[in-house]
């Protein structure tokens, strides 16, 4: 009975965890960047990251059915999309907490999308978010002087398909176990983009001490512990709980961004990014309110 009332404070410290892991990943990432062209590191970390959670996949992914295997590869090639478009978005972005407030509208976007693609009615409180959400981005276009930089496109673009992605997944491969299913698409993910790497990308590699440890801390705690991580909070909790606390990763971002790399915000980025945090919070208000009610006291 303990163990059963413990679980869900359990759950949210792993998933806060994982929200540190991934903002965690931003800094690695870019420091990796410097010495790797983009498509070969993001390639050859979810290679590594996909090789390493096989270890403990092995034995059901050789029981999972043909069919099953095939659903998977295909979300992993969907999943292949969104993180190339956010490896070049954070290749060419020079705020990174900017960068991981543009990426964190794949959250809200996730309602829009369901609602072009399957037809499903979105809640009110999208409605009510989207338009705060949009104005937060003006703001941050405004900043860069009425222009849109290549970063924020592509941030935008990785947001889409990772809401997209979001979708095929509840309804495509919906009964696969977690485990097993994200060390496939962290293989696909790490095939395909290498494969892209090797066939366009001519930049060689300066593969420093350094870059060399950024990119394994990457590989290791940002993509296969933080994933593992993530399975195991994830499978103690409802999957609206667990958004709402990994909405947190782009605010540990911007504050790691700011402690790492000196990183400040102007006033009209700050404005745009807490627009950006506020319209999440409004799409996900029912379940922010489920979790305030579980941290404090009655």
């Amino acid at each position: 009975m303990n163990t059963i009332k413990r679980a869900p404070w359990q759950a949210d410290a792993l998933l806060l965890l994982v929200t540190l892991l991934a903002a965690g990943g931003w800094i690695s990432s870019k420091e990796a960047l410097a010495g790797m062209p983009p498509m070969l590191f993001i390639g050859t970390r979810f290679l590594l990251a996909g090789l390493i959670l096989m270890v403990f996949a092995w034995p059901a992914l050789r029981r999972m059915p043909a069919r099953r295997v095939r659903r998977g590869a295909f979300v992993g090639l969907l999943f292949s999309a969104a993180i190339a478009c956010w490896v070049l978005g954070l290749e060419h972005s020079t705020h990174l907490g900017e960068s991981a407030f543009i990426h964190s509208l794949g959250i809200l976007l996730v309602p829009i999308v369901a609602r072009l693609l399957f037809g499903d009615r979105p809640p009110c409180t999208t409605w009510i978010a989207l338009p705060v959400a949009l104005i937060g981005f003006v703001l941050l276009s405004l900043n860069a002087g009425f222009t849109i930089e290549a970063s924020q496109l592509f941030m935008v673009c990785s947001a889409l398909c990772f809401a997209v992605l979001i979708n095929i997944n509840t309804r495509v491969v919906r009964n696969l176990p977690p485990l097993p299913f994200a060390t496939l698409q962290l293989l696909v993910v790490g095939t395909a983009l290498t494969l892209i790497s090797l066939l366009t990308e001519r930049e060689t590699p300066s593969l420093s001490p350094s870059i060399v440890g950024w990119f394994l801390a990457s590989a290791l705690l940002a993509s296969s512990l933080r994933f593992y991580i993530q399975i195991k909070a994830q499978s103690m909790t409802t999957p609206s709980h667990a958004a709402v606390i990994l909405m947190l990763e782009a605010v540990w971002t911007a504050l790691l961004a700011g402690w790492w790399f000196s990183e400040t915000m102007t006033l009209l980025q700050l404005i745009g990014c807490g627009l950006i945090f506020t319209a999440l919070l409004i799409n996900r208000w029912y379940w922010v309110r489920k979790v305030l009610q579980r941290w404090l006291p009655s």
